[in-house]
């Protein structure tokens, strides 16, 4: 008699008919090997079977890359649609104080938030009424003080886009919220010859939302925008 187990006849067949259910699934063809390996003995190398693993080894490291790769361009996707709504909203209202009023509003829910601040340098006082009413959007500071808050004076050279974690928030700028800010986006703006810069500052709860490792390129696009709408408004 024969100690070698025999089969199950029904299984035998569907092996038999469609060997890929074998070769397709890993668990299955690493009990074989392993039994092959086992039925060699200990004295042989089996070459093929080292091959095997290290290919297996890279096929994992080329999914987990392409899994990384997928889910960065759906990041990246679901990133610009939430700017372009932002600008397509931003550029909604047709006065110049429903504009600025939207930044803290509407346009800072679109792109997830906490506050949104406008830094006019100007010599013009706080205590104007205009400032006044713009209170929970605009800040009006002195000549110097944006490259001074964004380190020129230290000697960092000037970014357009400056993302970096806090331990809290500037009261100058974010007024009473200061204290819960942990993240921001400075956006250094541009508004033409003869005119003193300005910034546009995004400041979120979250120290992980802007963090100096993050591409900006799309806030780069954002200021870019927002440099020439208030252009056009201080024409």
């Amino acid at each position: 008699m024969s100690s070698t187990p025999e089969i199950e006849e029904k299984l035998r067949e569907k092996i038999i008919a469609e060997p890929s259910l074998i070769l397709e699934n890993q668990d299955v063809m690493h009990a074989l090997i392993a039994a092959n390996e086992r039925a060699m003995g200990g004295n042989i190398v089996d070459l093929r079977g080292i091959a095997m693993e290290r290919l297996e080894a890279r096929l994992d490291r080329l999914e987990d890359t392409h899994r990384s790769v997928i889910a960065a361009a759906y990041e990246n996707l679901a990133g610009t649609n939430q700017v372009h709504r932002a600008i397509l909203r931003m550029l909604d209202p047709v006065q110049f104080e429903e504009f600025l009023r939207d930044l803290g509003g509407e346009v800072a829910e679109i792109l997830r938030v906490d506050c949104v601040k406008l830094v006019l340098e100007s010599l013009q006082n706080e205590d104007d009424p205009a400032v006044q009413r713009l209170g929970d959007v605009l800040s009006v500071a002195e000549p110097g003080y944006i490259a001074n808050y964004l380190g020129e004076a230290r000697g960092n050279p000037a970014r357009q886009v400056t993302l970096r974690q806090l331990s809290e928030g500037t009261e100058a700028i974010y007024g009473g919220a200061a204290g819960y800010m942990r993240s921001e986006a400075c956006l250094l703006l541009d508004f033409g010859d003869g005119r003193l810069p300005g910034l546009l500052v995004m400041g979120s709860e979250d120290p992980h939302h802007f963090t100096p490792q993050q591409g900006t390129d799309l806030l780069g696009f954002f200021g870019g925008v927002f440099e020439r709408a208030m252009r056009r408004w201080l024409s």
